[in-house]
């Protein structure tokens, strides 16, 4: 069944057609979730909650835009809104974590390459979360899922000139936060 119908059926109440949309769009739905919260459990909740939403709304699709696009401004919504309750829009400071540990004569080179890339996913991780909600929703669309520009101007309601603009920012926000940190590691510096 092409999506039109399922979405069509899913409309008119048949779950098992939802059931179809929900396994297609469920690891988007998740990924997004779980790289603005970088909590697994939080992002399963906010997934289920979003195809919960995206059920009751349905009869107000009107099919001017791709069902996913829907659904994925129906998540960045009510991601933003979770966040909003959970008072994590805020900004968070990178002073607080803490140093690398000493590296142990005993450990192979391997072993301490592998710490130093831990170390650098979650320096970027938490430098991410540190961003504006905008911020951070952009750069996860983006570069974490690949969405293109005219994708996230749908998804967000913005132009793609606002998207390449918030996304310019964004990433010049991360470099400026992040870059003492993975200097202090040392090595190449690409962010992960």
């Amino acid at each position: 069944m092409e999506e039109k119908e399922l979405v069509l059926q899913s409309i008119k109440g048949n779950e098992e057609a939802f059931g179809f949309l929900v396994n297609k769009y469920k690891n988007k739905v998740f990924n997004m979730a779980y790289g603005m919260t970088r909590n697994r459990e939080t992002a399963d909740d906010i997934a289920q909650e979003v195809f919960i939403k995206a059920y009751r709304a349905l009869p107000k699709f009107r099919f001017k835009s791709q069902f996913g696009t829907w659904l994925y401004q129906i998540t960045a919504n009510h991601i933003r809104d979770h966040l909003r309750k959970q008072g994590k829009m805020q900004q968070f400071s990178l002073d607080n974590m803490q140093e690398l540990p000493s590296s142990d004569k005993n450990h192979t080179d391997f072993i301490e390459k592998n710490q130093i890339e831990k170390k650098r996913r979650e320096i970027v991780h938490t430098a991410i979360k540190s961003l504006s909600a905008k911020h951070r929703i952009i750069l996860v669309l983006r570069d974490i899922q690949g969405y293109s520009y005219d994708d996230i101007a749908k998804i967000l309601k913005i132009s793609p000139g606002t998207v390449d603009s918030r996304l310019f920012r964004a990433r010049r926000s991360l470099r400026k936060k992040i870059s003492p940190y993975l200097n202090q590691l040392g090595g190449n510096h690409a962010m992960p």
